[in-house]
Order: structure tokens, then sequence, then C-alpha cells
């Protein structure tokens, strides 16, 4: 079933001569890159490269983009990268007026609309927070706070792909991400998708994962049958657990 959703997301603008520059040498994608009207997922990295954010920047003018990000992370991301502004001529500005529309499905149709005056489109029905959240977890879309924070290693995440530049130059923590992608990506874990039991209790954020008697890992998120859990790297998906005491599967990520 198709839906939309207004997601809870913070907007920031930057702007400037040093624009691109700047966001070039702190964000993991190749900014320079992205064509005007673009997009593209990125990380904010600490310098010893684990998360700061995990947001999107879309490329507004030649010296001017829109980051956005979780609700709630907004003002951490400015204050993150204003720490890296030595002598930059680039602005911030937070865009409180701007919206998310979500629209999600099952098929390849999904898109989202933002801005200061967006609407639903005509025809797709209202969807629930609940709804967005299982549609989250079933494709592997990790949450900051939550799947994402000061701890996380970017490679453990599912999304290095969508997110990094191999070919860019330097950037604030790619030495980390740059180490682990020359050793094949091995982390000591990794975001799975754990299919719960029909039935089985919605089991809380920490909650461990089970497999023959011990724990392997814990839930991240959960929603409905579905939920994210970081799982140790020498389980291999799929495999049969337990969670909360009720029957489980650990399954790759989409």
């Amino acid at each position: 079933m198709t839906f939309w959703v207004e997601l809870p997301r913070d907007f920031v603008s930057v702007s400037g001569p040093d624009a691109v520059s700047f966001l070039q040498g702190q964000l993991s994608q190749d900014v320079e890159g992205l064509a005007v009207g673009s997009s593209a997922w990125s990380f904010v990295l600490q310098p010893q490269g684990k998360v700061d954010a995990w947001l999107r920047v879309t490329r507004s003018a030649d010296d001017a983009f829109v980051l956005d990000v979780d609700r709630g992370w907004g003002e951490a991301v400015v204050a993150r990268l204003e720490r890296f502004m030595l002598r930059t001529k680039a602005t911030f500005e937070a865009l409180p007026d701007w919206h998310c529309i979500a629209v999600r499905g099952d098929g390849p149709d999904d898109l989202d609309l933002r801005g200061p005056d967006v609407s639903p489109p005509e025809g797709v029905p209202e969807g629930t927070a609940e709804d967005y959240e299982v549609w989250r977890i079933t494709h592997g879309v990790p949450a900051m706070g939550r799947e994402l924070t000061e701890k996380t290693i970017p490679a453990e995440s599912g999304v290095v792909d969508r997110s990094v530049s191999f070919t860019k130059g330097c950037y604030t923590g790619q030495e980390l991400v740059a180490r682990i992608d020359s050793r094949g990506g091995n982390v000591p874990r990794r975001l799975r998708l754990v299919a719960l039991g029909d039935g089985a209790p919605t089991p809380e954020p920490g909650t461990p994962v089970v497999v023959e008697g011990a724990e392997v890992g814990v839930i991240t998120s959960a929603a409905r049958s579905v939920a994210l859990a970081y799982v140790k790297r020498d389980v291999d998906p799929p495999a049969e657990a337990t969670v909360a005491g009720a029957a489980a599967r650990i399954e790759a990520l989409p």
C-alpha cells in the first residue's frame, strides 16, 4: 500500500562563497559533484570517524545547500559544523517553516516533498507514524538516536554505499571509513533486520537478541512484527533467534 506521512525533520541552509569547499571537507558525500537541484545522503563524522549525524544534502544553488536531518538534531549538526569553520565565508540559517511529506509504498515510487509550502499528492491515503516506522525498519533505514549514535561506526549501519564517496578528497573522519573499507568492511557488529513471530510482543529498544542461548545483539527499533538490531558479525543471516522469549529470525538488510 502506498501512503503519505509528514516526517519530523530539521532543515538548515548553508550558503556563501565557501559553502561548497567547506561542506566538501566536512561531509562524507561528494558535495562538489552534486548538480543544482539534486540530493544525496551523507555522514557528518567525528574526527575519530564515528557518527555525529546522518543527513541529506541538497544543492539549491551554485553556492547554497539545504541540509535536513531527523527532528531534534538540526542544532547539533550546526554546532558540530561551526566548530570547524575557521575563516570560512559561509552562513547557516534554520528553516523552521520547511516541512517534509514522505510518500512510501512497496514499489520504487517513494519520494519526499520538501519545502515551506508542500501538500500531499492527490489520491494517496494518509498513513500513520507506525506505518512509516514499519516501512523504515523493513527497508533498513537507520534513525538518529536509535541506530545512529556517537558510538556508531559508519560501516555498521548498512548505508555506507549511498552515503560515502571513496573518490573525493579528504574530509573530517575519513581515516576510519577508508581503513575499514580497505579491510573489506569488517566491523564487530552489523545492523540486521529481525522478523518477529506472529503475535509476538513488540520488544523495547535494548532487548537482547539471543541465538543458541547466547546474546548476540540488541534491538534498536521495533514496530509490529519487525525490528532492527545490531548483531555480532559472526552470526550469518538468516539465523533463528529468540527475542523477549519469542521466536524470531535474523535477516540481512534489503
